[in-house]
């Protein structure tokens, strides 16, 4: 069904690729075609990187315009560069920044936002974008002109990574674009946007359907029902290198310890361990919208509960034949352990809406690697 433009909302396909060719997103290598996702740019690494003492906080500052991040930070942060074009090994638990290659001319009425890719995301990758003159990570102001760069900081195991690979994704907005949580509800009532994860998917009743500025979704601890059901994956500590290149390509045992479901539906989440987790229910997005995971506070302490959490326009949706896709979970505590248990509420997923239906939407035409998954590590591990 086609829906007339809206006033405000993500750009599509389409209007990346206007961007593109009218000079708003500019690379001195020419930007792939495989880059282009129905709601999002896919950013690539540039030649080099740089090892940093630590993380920093970028602010709003007096220096010149002249000036970058890089120089501006160099002096006390960078410890030496890496040459990236034949690749090479960016250490777990070290703060590396990486030029992008593309930069930004935006117009006045569009801003940005960027978030880690799915598979950096559940290999336990943090990113975030950093940008000139300005405050924050991963928000990019209306009409920002300038580079983009890149930290990273691989948690769990070292990556060997190379200029073109792409860590992260940025999509871009105009106006202000959630879905309000009474839309949500009437959209769920006529293209259900939640199925219970059952044989067959049944949508989520009505009164099940809670919302509060974004949509709420359940902890899977159960599995597959057996006994020896495996509800999640947590990383181990020593490992080899994982080569962002090698697709289908490690045994999983050498680098993820399978958890097993618990008598009691129970998991016990260390402080500082990583673990995969997945959603209760399916989610589906229409392809005229886009959805994202955030973090559902408690109010107890710190529980990430994500890492990447972009979902594009047509996931778990399809030819809108498809009964919705698990949300995979990236879950990290801090300070605390938590004790979590089967159905609990977890994480919030807040809709926004497109400008107008994306040409391309997200499934195996364009190569999505995660459209039906269930409980999956990223696409470097063997099936």
């Amino acid at each position: 069904m086609k829906r007339a433009r809206a006033s405000k909302g993500i750009l599509p396909y389409q209007d990346i690729v206007q961007l593109i060719g009218n000079g708003a997103i500019t690379s001195d290598a020419p930007i792939e075609n495989r880059q282009i996702q129905p709601a999002s740019l896919d950013l690539r690494l540039g030649k080099k990187a740089y090892r940093l003492i630590s993380s920093f906080l970028p602010e709003l500052s007096a220096i010149s315009s002249r000036l970058n991040v890089l120089d501006f930070y160099q002096s006390d942060l960078v410890m030496y560069e890496m040459d990236l074009s034949q690749g090479a090994i960016l250490e777990k638990g070290h703060v590396y920044l990486v030029p992008l290659l593309e930069q930004l001319n935006l117009p006045a009425t569009l801003r940005a936002r960027a978030n880690p890719k799915s598979t950096t995301g559940r290999l336990d990758v943090f990113t975030r974008v950093v940008t000139d003159l300005n405050a924050g990570f991963d928000e990019i102001r209306a009409g920002y002109r300038g580079p983009l760069y890149l930290e990273v900081v691989p948690r769990s195991f070292a990556i060997k990574v190379r200029t073109g690979d792409s860590l992260n994704q940025i999509r871009f907005v105009r106006g202000d674009a959630t879905v309000s949580d009474s839309a949500l509800q009437k959209l769920h009532g006529t293209d259900p946007l939640l199925y219970r994860n059952a044989s067959p998917p049944k949508a989520l009743p009505q009164k099940e359907f809670r919302t509060e500025r974004g949509l709420f979704l359940r902890i899977d601890l159960t599995g597959s029902a057996r006994e020896d059901a495996v509800i999640g994956y947590r990383a181990k500590k020593n490992s080899h290198v994982i080569d962002l290149a090698k697709v289908g390509h490690y045994a999983a045992l050498d680098f993820w310890e399978p958890l097993k479901r618990h008598r009691h539906d129970s998991l016990l989440l260390e402080p500082e361990e990583f673990y995969i987790l997945a959603s209760k229910e399916r989610i589906r997005v229409p392809p005229g919208y886009a959805a994202e995971m955030v973090a559902y506070e408690a109010a107890c302490g710190e529980l990430r509960t994500h890492y990447a959490g972009f979902f594009d326009p047509g996931f778990g949706y399809g030819d809108g034949k498809m009964r919705g896709t698990q949300v995979v979970l990236e879950v990290r505590p801090h300070d605390v352990p938590f004790l979590i248990h089967d159905g609990q509420t977890f994480f919030k997923v807040v809709y926004d809406q497109m400008l107008t239906v994306p040409t391309q939407v997200y499934g195996t035409a364009l190569g999505s690697s995660y459209q039906r998954q269930a409980l999956t590590l990223s696409k470097h591990f063997k099936a």
